[in-house]
């Protein structure tokens, strides 16, 4: 982790993190949070749709593909777009917690362009956790999740209450969540980062 700041670094009384017992078994789908979700949401036409798949201990693989809605530089992805894209990846292992935290910090570095038309295979693994504090870093490869790395981040969650959705999120969207007749939809909805 060159260049990572302090902020970043666990403090020393930092514990290994934990599978929670009822965390998706290594391999599931893990599937949308949230269908308006840019990062992982089926509602959102030009969004990211990344899959993330549970892996073991408290890690995660994903992927999505560069589409022309998420250009920056013509046929290459986006900066802003790639750091979503680990944002989200980062931030879907709080399934594997089973806690609902959002992004205090994202550090990324960018070590290849990634083109239009590629797929994105990202990793990630929670690293340590410190009260509420959770330690994480993330991969993105092109050409295949053994290929060469063209992003890569570290990142600190923050564990919160759901109060930190209603009491901040738009009201209307906030109560269509919220009155899902969908339990489990509904639920899902308030688990992860935003």
């Amino acid at each position: 982790m060159s260049g990572t700041s302090a902020s970043l670094q666990p403090p020393a009384d930092a514990v290994k993190p934990v599978r929670h017992p009822d965390a998706p078994a290594p391999g599931e789908l893990l599937g949308a949070h949230y269908g308006q979700c840019f990062g992982c949401g089926g509602e959102q036409p030009h969004g990211l749709h990344l899959a993330a798949r549970a892996g073991e201990g408290v890690s995660i693989t994903a992927e999505f593909t560069v589409q022309s809605a998420h250009q920056g530089a013509p046929g290459l992805a986006h900066g802003g777009i790639l750091a979503t894209a680990l944002d989200e990846t980062l931030g879907s292992l709080n399934w594997l917690l089973r806690t609902i935290a959002v992004t205090g910090r994202l550090e990324t570095d960018f070590r290849r362009p990634v083109p239009v038309g590629t797929t994105l295979y990202l990793e990630a693994e929670v690293t340590a956790v410190a009260g509420r504090k959770i330690y994480c870093t993330a991969t993105g490869r092109i050409g295949g999740p053994d290929g060469p790395l063209a992003v890569r981040a570290d990142a600190l969650f923050i564990e919160v209450k759901v109060d930190h959705f209603i009491d901040n999120g738009r009201p209307e969207e906030i109560q269509a969540a919220m009155s899902d007749p969908d339990q489990i939809r509904r639920a899902r909805a308030f688990e992860v980062n935003p």
